[in-house]
Parts: structure tokens; C-alpha cells; sequence
């Protein structure tokens, strides 16, 4: 008997409806016609132990069990799951043939194999266990699929890779909370101070950038142009570039900060003839921007439609598991597979059908193109977002729903296009010595830009994330040594701006590019393009979790923090509080999914961290606190047993680091 665990019953129902019929339905499963079954977790069936688990002590928070780090990792049912668990045990001992079926991600990777390690399973069933990785619920994608079995062993990197960031989350988060909160206590903060790997450093930007934003001193500076005429009397306009000779009165980025030096300019440059320095004119062309993963969706939803992270995820859910419209959406990837550039013809026929809207009015999309999107060698447990082969009825669609399928199905069809193509012209000019340049571009072919003629409404904002022009700068036709006549020269006052505080849109980029915000060169080397905080299933949930915490709140479409969430910033060492250390994490969890890098290479280093970090919390005290309100009641327990995803939870102690047992 075959035995497939699913992640979740909606995948465990999919399966099961391209086993042979009839089907019989039992308590926490399915059973074929031909004796195969199909049984399904609910998310983690398993969690870690409480630290109490490890020693009865640690149910009272003590710095001196500070850090409490377990010599062997202890898992135990959740509660409400036993059940489940027993349906399980059952069947793995029936079963001839075991096919982890989680979601193709390394969380869905670890929640079966931590059942089926729970279970005991060993010898040749453990090792001749598949794995089947689904990212379409419909029927004919999940019988591809099924064609497509790979021994479950391959992917044990990504399994350890769940593990290892699970288990640092829990030793970081948990010892890092009672620490802090202890430290709290004695300032008077009657609340828990919850200090995550990744929550921490995401409200240490909020923090920041708010502060910077509080500091900012706006100050004036200056910009000349000129207005120039060429042969019959066209017009346009040159922006004078600083000298070197300017440099005393420009400040770091280049402004000139001078009134009275671009007065002069301005009062030089009228009236007085323009010889053309420099002409330079290029045909360039920019292919369409890749398929959707989460964050790129949650970003461009976000600015379009302004929806949370997690409305967009919820939505794409739903869309993916109760109408089946768009491929699994949890994912890290915004490539495809070479061999299902095959199924083109068919989505690109699916689409057309369900929203022909997106096409209408334009050429069709040519089938037989190969955007870069499909590359194999980017593409492992899963692939980008993309429609299905089901015909979409948008009517029977929410409005968020219509609004996140549509933008999925037009940035598919977009690999269907050409490039878009145009020329951009730099030209240099000098006036009475100083230099001018301008520059224009020339739409020469929309290309993949024609599907864009639905999105003008939505902020200016396409669907690629890249937003259009307003406007084509055109110039005359210009050639080198040209004369031209500067009519006047024109003042430009302006102010500078401070930053613009975080909205869901921006604070997502943030997380997905964090060596922008990362301090240490060396680290920021490293990061390439493999950084990021949280991953793609987790960063919306995290962002939640630092509003239900009341660390931050919304101010319109804007994310401010709190006092609390400034106190706790505040009150913690930098390390705590920037992305340095855990976009590193990150970068190291990934690099173990890809058999780069070992677990104890991993977890060592980290455990020393914490011993440190701990060291560091009990010499000082957070007194960036003193008088701050606690947003919610004190409640140790239910912070205690929170865990995973750079969240808290705790464990058995060790005042110095020790090895650890996997």
C-alpha cells in the first residue's frame, strides 16, 4: 500500500482525485480502489518541547537559567492534533511505500519528515520513501506529478535547513524574551518584551527610519536650467552639473546649497549662445520582468491595491487551493521549469478565455517565445507563480481575488511579448563655460508593454513593479558642435526631503533586499542575491505579528512603531536590532538547503552568539522603558510556548555554549 502525507487536506483531497475510484472516505483519510491511501497533516503536527520539558525549574523565568539550550532537541504533539498523529501511526505501519507530499517548500519538506520521523519509520521504507511535489491542485497537474516522484532522501539538505532555522528561532527568541523581560521587570515594563531573529531587526528599520524622520532638518538647494532653442524654434530644457570648483559649497550628495552661486549661473547663461559638447544616442531594449513569487506580488499589491502582505497571501490561498486558478503560491522563485514552456499554448489559452480583457485590443501572445524566465537550473522544489490550466470565472471571484489572479495571469502572458524598445539620447551641452545635460528617451516598441493599457488607473504603477513613464522626454534632433541660444537661465529652490516612513509595499522590499539596510561590508559581499528576512511563507505573518504585539500600528497607508516598540529598540544591543546577523542566518539556512553548508557549522556559532548576547542583557538595564506602557497584559505562559518562525519559545540551560545534538 501506498501511503501519501499530504501537508494539509485540501492537498490530501487533490491527490486522492486522481486515485482510482470509488474512494473511501475515513476519519483523517482516504483510501483508493486500489488499496492506496492518502492521510494529511494540519500544518505542524509536532512542536517544540516547552523548556520545562527539559528541567521542571525552567517554568519560572530566571536569568540565571540564561541561555537555556537543550543537549537533546525534545518534539512533542500538539494537543489537538493526537489524533491525527494516531491515524498516522496506523497507516505508516500498513504502508508499504511512503510519499511525502508537503508543500514544496522546506517547511512543507520538514512537517512530513518530522511525522515520519515521530513515527519511527527506518531501514528501507525510510529510505525508499518518494517525495511529490505539487504546485497545481488540478487534476491533470497533479497526475503530472505523480509521473514525477523523486526519492524524499534528495531533499534531506532542505529538511535540515527547516530544522536548523526552527531550532534557532526557538533558542534565539526564547532566551532573548525571558532575558530582556526580566530586565524589563526591573524598570518597571510589566509586559512581555517578545525579541525574535527576524521580528527584531524588521522593527529596528521601522524604529530607525522613524527617528531619522523625527530628526530630519530640511534645508534649501538649488538647481539651475536652461531653456534652449534650437533650429526652428524648438525648445527644451538643460540641467546645469556642478564643477569641482563647486564642491565648497555642495553638500555629500552634490547639491549646491549656494543661492547666491546659482544666481550667478542663471544671470551667466541668458542670452548667450550653446554649443552641443556631446551627443549620444543608444537603441536599447528591456525584457519583460519575470513571473511573480510572493514577495514580488505582496510588493506590486501592495502599491497597487494597497493590501497587507498577508491579505495577498491569504487571497493567493485561495486562489490556489479553493479555485485552483494559480500554482502554489508560497514561493521563493520567479522562474519556470524548461519543460513547461510545453504547457504555454494551453495557459496562454486558459487565460485568454477567463479574462480576455487582459489581451483585448492587442496582439496575441506569441506562444512559441522563451522569456529567461524558464531556466532549470533556478528552479528546484518549486517554481514561480503562475495561472493554471483552469478557465478563471471572474465573476465568482472577489474583488481581491479577480484583482491578484489578473495580476498573476498579465505578468504570465508577458513572456509572450517582445522586448520593449526604445532610444535614449544623453546630449551635453556648454553654456559660458559651465555644463549642461539633458537627456530624452523615443519609444521605438511597446513589446511586452501593450498588456500595461489596463493598469494607467492604479497609480501609475505596472504590473512588472517597475511603473511607467509619465511622460517621454523629447528632444530636437541635435549633432555634435551644434550652436544653440540659451533664452534664459532658470532658478530652481527646493527642499530636501526626509524619508518616507515604511508602508507594507516598502517594508516587504526591505525584507527581501536586506543588504540595502545591512551595516557590515563584508556581510553585505556576502548576501548577493540569496538575502532576505523570513522567508516567503513567513514574512507577512511576522509583519502581523509585530502589529498584534503592539510594537507597531498602522497610520494610514504608513507603518509607524510604538513607544514600546521603540523602548524595546532602544534597549537592545545594536547586533539585536539590525539585519547583519540574521540576513546572515538566512543566507547560511539557505546555503544548507543546498548542501553548502552543515548544520553544526551552522548552529555552533549561533549558540555562541546567544551566550554573548545573554552576557550583554545582564549587565544593563532597559531603561529606554522607564514609564512605557505595556500594550497587553503579562502573560509568561502563552509567550513561553510560542516558537518557530523568529518567534519565542525555551528551552534547557547551558551557561556556555555547548555542542548540540541533532
Amino acid at each position: 500500500m501506498i501511503l501519501y502525507i499530504a501537508e494539509k487536506p485540501s492537498l490530501g483531497r487533490a491527490i486522492a482525485d486522481v486515485l482510482p475510484k470509488p474512494l473511501k472516505k475515513g476519519e483523517g483519510f482516504i483510501r483508493a480502489a486500489n488499496g492506496d491511501c492518502v492521510s494529511w497533516c494540519v500544518g505542524h503536527l509536532l512542536e517544540q518541547a516547552e523548556p520545562d520539558a527539559y528541567s521542571p525549574e525552567y517554568k519560572s523565568w530566571k536569568f540565571e537559567h540564561l541561555p537555556i539550550v537543550p543537549d537533546v532537541w525534545k518534539m512533542k504533539p500538539k494537543y489537538k492534533m493526537r489524533g491525527q498523529i494516531s491515524v498516522l501511526r496506523g497507516l505508516v505501519k500498513e504502508a508499504t511505500q511512503l510519499v511525502n507530499a508537503g508543500d514544496p517548500d522546506r517547511e512543507g519538506q520538514l512537517l512530513v519528515d518530522e511525522i515520519i520521523a515521530h513515527l519511527g519509520v527506518k531501514g528501507n521504507k525510510l529510505t525508499q520513501a518518494k517525495r511529490l511535489l505539487i504546485s497545481d491542485l488540478n487534476p491533470q497537474a497533479v497526475k503530472r506529478a505523480l509521473g514525477q516522484l523523486r526519492l524524499n532522501r534528495e531533499f534531506i539538505p532542505l529538511s535540515t535547513s527547516a530544522l536548523a532555522r526552527s531550532r534557532a528561532d526557538w533558542l534565539y527568541g526564547m532566551n532573548m524574551t525571558r532575558a530582556y523581560t526580566i530586565q524589563g521587570r526591573k524598570v518597571g515594563y510589566q509586559g512581555v518584551l517578545s525579541v525574535g531573529r527576524v521580528q527584531t531587526p524588521i522593527l529596528g528599520l521601522v524604529v530607525r527610519r522613524d527617528e531619522e524622520i523625527a530628526n530630519f532638518v530640511s534645508k534649501p538647494f538649488f538647481e539651475v536650467l536652461a531653456h534652449l532653442t534650437a533650429e526652428q524654434q524648438q525648445t527644451f530644457t538643460a540641467k546645469w552639473q556642478p564643477s569641482e570648483a563647486c564642491q565648497p559649497y555642495m553638500d555629500e550628495d552634490g547639491r549646491v546649497l549656494s543661492k547666491g552661486l546659482a544666481q550667478n549661473v542663471v544671470g551667466r547663461i541668458t542670452g548667450q549662445p550653446a554649443t552641443v559638447e556631446k551627443v549620444d544616442a543608444q537603441d536599447k531594449k528591456q525584457n519583460a520582468p519575470l513571473p511573480y513569487n510572493l514577495s514580488s506580488l505582496q510588493i506590486d499589491a501592495a502599491k497597487r491595491f494597497g493590501m497587507s502582505a498577508k491579505t495577498v497571501l491569504d487571497t493567493c490561498q485561495s486562489l490556489y487551493e479553493r479555485h485552483k486558478l494559480i500554482t502554489y503560491p508560497r514561493s521563493d522563485s520567479r522562474y519556470l521549469p524548461q519543460e513547461q514552456h510545453g504547457m504555454a499554448p494551453s495557459v496562454i489559452n486558459t487565460v485568454n478565455k477567463g479574462a480576455p480583457e487582459l489581451t483585448q485590443g492587442i496582439d496575441a501572445p506569441n506562444a512559441k517565445l522563451k522569456s529567461k524566465a524558464w531556466n532549470d537550473k533556478k528552479v528546484d522544489a518549486h517554481h514561480a507563480i503562475i495561472p493554471t490550466e483552469k478557465v478563471a470565472n471572474l465573476s465568482s471571484l472577489s474583488p481581491a481575488e479577480k484583482q491578484i489572479y489578473l495580476q498573476v495571469a498579465r505578468q504570465y502572458l508577458m513572456q509572450f511579448y517582445n522586448a520593449y524598445q526604445y532610444k535614449e539620447t544623453q546630449v551635453e551641452i556648454i553654456i559660458a563655460g559651465g555644463l549642461f545635460k539633458t537627456k530624452a528617451k523615443q519609444e521605438i516598441a511597446k513589446g511586452w508593454k501593450l498588456l500595461l493599457k489596463q493598469s494607467k488607473a492604479s497609480n501609475n504603477t505596472d504590473p512588472a513593479g517597475q511603473g511607467q513613464d509619465d511622460e517621454l522626454a523629447t528632444i530636437p534632433p541635435l549633432t555634435k558642435g551644434q550652436t544653440l541660444f540659451c533664452d534664459h537661465g532658470e532658478l530652481l529652490e527646493k527642499q530636501t526631503q526626509p524619508p518616507k516612513h515604511f508602508t507594507d509595499a516598502t517594508l516587504l522590499s526591505a525584507m527581501t533586499g536586506i543588504s540595502r539596510f545591512v551595516t557590515d561590508v563584508e556581510i553585505r559581499k556576502i548576501l548577493k542575491d540569496t538575502d532576505g528576512l523570513g522567508t516567503e511563507a513567513t514574512r507577512a505573518g511576522i509583519i502581523e505579528l509585530l502589529f498584534k504585539r503592539g510594537f507597531l500600528v498602522r497610520k494610514g497607508k504608513t507603518i509607524v512603531a510604538t513607544d514600546v516598540g521603540k523602548g524595546l529598540i532602544n534597549s537592545l544591543p545594536h547586533s539585536a536590532t539590525t539585519p547583519d546577523m540574521t540576513a546572515l542566518w538566512e543566507n547560511n539556512l539557505d546555503s544548507m538547503s543546498r548542501k553548502e553548508t552543515q548544520y553544526q557549522a551552522f548552529m555552533q556559532p549561533l549558540i555562541s552568539k546567544i551566550d554573548e548576547l545573554i552576557t550583554q542583557a545582564g549587565s544593563t538595564l532597559p531603561t529606554a522603558l522607564q514609564g512605557v506602557k505595556s500594550p497587553t497584559p503579562f502573560k509568561k505562559k502563552s509567550y513561553a510556548r510560542k516558537g518557530g518562525k523568529g518567534q519565542s519559545t525555551v528551552k534547557k540551560p547551558a551557561r556556555k555554549p555547548r555542542a548540540v545534538k541533532s
